[in-house]
């Protein structure tokens, strides 16, 4: 038996979130926030985080700072029981750091890279990574450094025997390149939400994008957000509802339905499952400020979620 259920090589650092901001934030001028919350961020560590509190075994790969940001990263991820035996430090560097700005109208996300692009193919212990049924791989674009050798990562796990999730996120250059055509062939769950499917697919329907990707990929799912979230298996599609929730803040609710998803996928669910376990954990990660609050309650959690999804673990 393996060591861990999933294994995840990515990104490990916080959010900064404020609330009640202006509308409009003129320049030189002090405006003011009404809230603040400081929370471990990141898509990679948020789908490490909540797939820990989810029952699942984590084994999790990433580059901090020797900073104080770093090493509150490592304490809030460490607190949900995942193993991060193989963190590595970089003397000297910063950690990096997100900011999202949360608005009525939306939100502006701005991210410091820091040591999120400092990870590299040569940081990966292939022999831990392996030690797994199943690799999650998150930000695709904002991971610089190891972004040259996924392909290479990705047969690796392959010719081991492992399944692979992939959800490339948001590409801060709108290029959407980034050689995922090599990629692909490696995947066996592609989890984009809308907007990423039409951007990689480059069309602006949902359905051509839905119809191009799936071609590529065994499962295409697509977040689709207050609509729920399907899944296209070849010429199988599934849909699921939303969950629906008073919703407090939408920060990590993509990473924290591919954490509900992947939950259930490790265990053998069939996809219809797996679909309403990620619309419960994306809904749930909504009910709380951050990616990871609401996860880090075990009793609000095991209230929260039905039975049916409830993991051995969680008991």
């Amino acid at each position: 038996m393996p060591r861990f259920d999933i294994t995840i090589a990515g990104e490990l650092n916080l959010d900064l979130i404020l609330y009640g901001l202006p509308q409009e934030l003129p320049p030189e001028r002090e405006s003011l926030a009404e809230r603040m919350m400081l929370t471990l961020g990141s898509s990679s560590a948020i789908v490490a985080h909540n797939l820990a509190a989810l029952g699942t075994r984590v084994g999790f790969i990433s580059r901090i700072g020797d900073d104080l940001l770093g090493q509150m990263a490592v304490e809030r991820i460490e607190d949900a029981q995942v193993d991060v035996s193989k963190l590595h430090r970089s003397a000297g560097a910063a950690t990096g750091l997100t900011v999202i700005l949360q608005k009525e109208s939306g939100r502006q996300i701005i991210t410091y890279l820091g040591t999120i692009a400092e990870l590299i193919f040569d940081d990966l212990d292939l022999e831990y990574l392996v030690d797994a049924r199943h690799f999650h791989f998150s930000s695709y674009y904002l991971q610089r450094g190891l972004r040259p050798r996924v392909a290479d990562l990705f047969r690796e796990l392959k010719h081991a025997g492992l399944t692979i999730s992939l959800d490339t996120n948001d590409d801060p250059d709108d290029s959407w390149d980034g050689s995922l055509e090599q990629v692909l062939p490696y995947v066996d769950v592609f989890l984009p939400n809308a907007r990423e499917a039409r951007k990689i697919a480059r069309v602006d329907d949902l359905e051509a994008a839905v119809r191009h990707l799936s071609k590529s990929v065994p499962v295409l799912v697509v977040k689709l957000g207050a609509k729920g979230a399907l899944a296209q298996r070849g010429n199988e599609r599934l849909t699921s509802p939303p969950v629906a929730v008073h919703a407090i803040d939408p920060v990590g609710a993509g990473d924290s339905f591919n954490a509900g998803f992947l939950a259930q996928y490790v265990r053998g669910a069939d996809l219809g499952t797996c679909l309403v376990s990620g619309n419960y954990a994306g809904a749930f990660s909504t009910t709380r400020a951050g990616g990871t609050e609401a996860f880090r309650d075990r009793e609000y959690v095991t209230k929260f979620f039905p039975s049916t999804l409830t993991a051995p673990a969680w008991k």
